[in-house]
């Protein structure tokens, strides 16, 4: 399976995370994978809501989440913000 590796903002931290994902995978499922995945890292200082958020880090633009990663053409080197 093909996986792209992007950098993820999280505004509520102030800090960046390295993460591959997968590129066939629905961002629903990825969002999902996401969350959990920060609020480990962040030793639980992140929790998410149902409000949580996907978006492009350079306009802000809201990711559709019933998109593949692939579709949204997401590629290496994207950068994404978690709100």
């Amino acid at each position: 399976m093909d996986k792209v590796l992007v950098e993820v903002f999280v505004p509520l931290l102030d800090r960046s995370f390295d993460m591959f994902l997968p590129a066939a995978s629905p961002m629903y499922e990825v969002l999902e994978l996401m969350e959990k995945a920060v609020t480990e890292m962040s030793d639980g200082r992140f929790i998410a809501t149902d409000n949580t958020t996907l978006c492009y880090r350079e306009d802000g633009a809201i990711l559709n989440i019933n998109l593949s990663v692939y579709e949204l053409e997401i590629h290496n080197g994207s950068k994404l913000m978690l709100i």
